[in-house]
């Protein structure tokens, strides 16, 4: 792969103020949401404007946490919108079969013959699992793709790729596009 890696990870995001007293609330991407504050110094992506979180507790809107310095809801309401990075060396290496999105950014999506189509472009989950956002080759579009087993077999990090597997409606839809090719 030509593409430098990351050194950063996103944890979260402060989503924005909570009370009077300077809380806000974040959305953590971390496995256990209050992990998030055990990072210690939070940044930017850029690495800069080094935050601290101190959680509060755990609610369905997200971690309710205080932020050092911040003693007012017009200072959190400042920070509303912040990602909250660490650096990617702090992060205990992944189980087997687990992987930081982070790490999955820029890798080849081939197909089971081995023949490149795109790459991926992020990981985004929507509420209902995780899906690769694959940039085709030759385009600027994307495809979304359900990041399992069924449809994403082999993540090779060493080697820079994932062996997708297209879902049906893909298959149906080249079938139309070539059909109506052939009538051209």
């Amino acid at each position: 792969m030509s593409k430098k890696k990351n050194t950063k990870v996103l944890l979260g995001r402060i989503n924005g103020p909570h009370g009077i007293r300077g809380d806000v609330v974040v959305h953590s991407y971390t496995e256990e949401p209050e992990a998030i504050a055990d990072y210690g110094e939070l940044t930017d992506a850029a690495g800069g404007r080094p935050l601290r979180l101190k959680v509060r507790r755990v609610t369905p809107k997200g971690v309710i946490a205080s932020v050092a310095g911040i003693s007012d809801r017009t200072a959190a309401e400042a920070l509303k919108g912040a990602e909250l990075w660490v650096e990617r060396s702090q992060l205990p290496d992944p189980e087997p079969g687990e992987f930081y999105y982070e790490d999955l950014v820029g890798l080849q999506a081939v197909d089971r013959e081995g023949a490149q189509f795109g790459e991926v472009a992020g990981v985004v989950n929507y509420g209902a699992g995780d899906l690769l956002e694959i940039r085709l080759k030759g385009s600027r579009s994307t495809e979304l793709v359900p990041f399992g087993e069924a449809y994403v077999p082999e993540v090779d990090l060493a080697g820079g790729r994932v062996v997708v597997e297209w879902p049906l409606r893909f298959e149906i839809a080249n079938e139309v596009e070539d059909a109506g090719a052939e009538e051209a």
